[in-house]
C-alpha cells in the first residue's frame, strides 16, 4: 500500500512540512516569500519557487495538503523522494516563471495549487504508461477542469474560503509543466530503458 511505502511518502511529507512551517511563520513568510511581480523585477528571484510554500490562511493551506494527500494515495506508487522533489521544484518555478511572463496582471500570488496541477497531470501520465486505464481518466478530468476554468473562473465559494482570488492561470501553467515533465524527462529515460533491452 501507498501508506506503507515511505519512498511515496517522504517528499510529500517533506512538502508538508515546509508549508506548514511557511505558514506558522507569517507574516514574515508572505512578506518574504511570496510570488510579488515588482519584489521579482528586483532580483528576489527566490520568490519562483518560495511562493508555492506560502498560503493566504489555514483553510487555503488545508485544502491544498489535503489535495497533496490525496494524490499521494492516487499516484504514491510514482513517487521516489528525489523524483518528487525534482518533479515539484520544475511544477513551481515554470508555474512562476509563466505567471511573470505571460499573466502580467497578477501581481501577487501564493500557494501549491499551480504546481500540485502539474504533479495530478505528471501521475496521470505515469499510471498512462503503467498500463493503468483509469490514467486517461484523471488526465480527461483535470485537463476539463483547467480548461472549464480558464472558460468560467473559479467557484465564488473557495475564493471567499481562502481569502484571495484563485490564480487560474497557475493552474493551467502548472498543469502544462507536469506534462512537460514527463514528456523531458520519462519518456527519453524509457526510450534509453528500451534500447538497453533490445541489445541484450
Amino acid at each position: 500500500m501507498v501508506l506503507e511505502n515511505k519512498q511515496a511518502l517522504s517528499g510529500p511529507l517533506l512538502l508538508t512540512l515546509l508549508c506548514i512551517l511557511a505558514w506558522l511563520s507569517e507574516p514574515w513568510s508572505g512578506n518574504w516569500l511570496a510570488y510579488d511581480r515588482y519584489a521579482i523585477q528586483g532580483f528576489e528571484t527566490w520568490r519562483l519557487l518560495s511562493a508555492n510554500l506560502v498560503h493566504t490562511n489555514g483553510y487555503h493551506l488545508l485544502l491544498n495538503i489535503t489535495a497533496l494527500f490525496l494524490l499521494t494515495l492516487l499516484h504514491g506508487a510514482h513517487y521516489h523522494i528525489r523524483r518528487f522533489i525534482k518533479l515539484f521544484v520544475w511544477c513551481a518555478i515554470l508555474t512562476s516563471l509563466c505567471i511573470y511572463c505571460f499573466s502580467p496582471h497578477l501581481i501577487w500570488y501564493a500557494g501549491l495549487s499551480g504546481a500540485l496541477h502539474g504533479v495530478f497531470v505528471w501521475g496521470a501520465c505515469m499510471d498512462i504508461r503503467a498500463g493503468y486505464k483509469s490514467g486517461w481518466l484523471l488526465l480527461a478530468g483535470v485537463t476539463m477542469k483547467i480548461f472549464y476554468e480558464q472558460r468560467y473562473g473559479s467557484a465564488e465559494d473557495i475564493e471567499a474560503l481562502i481569502n484571495a482570488a484563485v490564480a487560474i492561470d497557475a493552474h493551467l501553467y502548472g498543469g502544462m509543466a507536469g506534462l512537460m515533465f514527463f514528456l523531458l524527462f520519462v519518456m527519453p529515460e524509457l526510450k534509453r530503458l528500451k534500447g538497453k533491452i533490445n541489445n541484450l
